[in-house]
């Protein structure tokens, strides 16, 4: 299992707005190309999200299915991706004084990555997801400063994201 865990100087209401939020995944889940369908009722158990993930011209299509939802708290999602199989990533928003801590859990649950599981996968991961955090921390804190106009972080914006003020 890959664990990534991070301090978003933001509250866990606008943490979880970006979550609940399907169409917004692709901002910054990383390797996500581009977001093709988001049910209408996400995050609700059961609602799906399609996306087009990869890099450069090696993509294709993955479907998240929402396994858990505790609103503003848990969200656990079932990523498909075949014929790589699925994997279980469970997101976790702990209130921190006034910020939030956010742990993500990402493991195989079937296909090849069950094989691959252990420490050069979960490492590879490891890093993805901290890139992804550091993505998601960027725009919470940019929209709780009040971005212009509620704005989205212009790519490359250097914000705080973490309680060291690094980004």
């Amino acid at each position: 299992m890959a664990r990534n865990r991070r301090l978003i100087l933001s509250s866990p209401s606008k943490v979880w707005s970006l979550l609940s939020d399907g169409r917004r995944y692709g901002e910054w889940v990383s390797g996500t190309q581009q977001v093709l369908a988001a049910d209408p009722h996400w995050p609700e158990v059961g609602a799906r999200l399609r996306v087009r993930v990869g890099v450069g011209r090696l993509a294709l299509d993955d479907t998240c299915v929402v396994r858990i939802c505790e609103p503003q708290r848990r969200l656990e999602l079932e990523a498909k991706a075949d014929p790589f199989g699925a994997a279980r990533i469970a997101m976790n928003l702990i209130p921190w004084g006034e910020h939030t801590l956010f742990v993500l859990d990402w493991h195989p649950l079937r296909g090849p990555g069950i094989r691959m599981h252990g420490l050069p996968v979960d490492y590879v991961v490891s890093i993805r997801n901290g890139m992804m955090l550091t993505k998601l921390a960027r725009i919470a804190v940019f929209e709780s400063d009040g971005g212009p106009d509620g704005s989205r972080v212009p790519p490359g914006a250097d914000v705080p994201t973490d309680a060291s003020g690094s980004s």
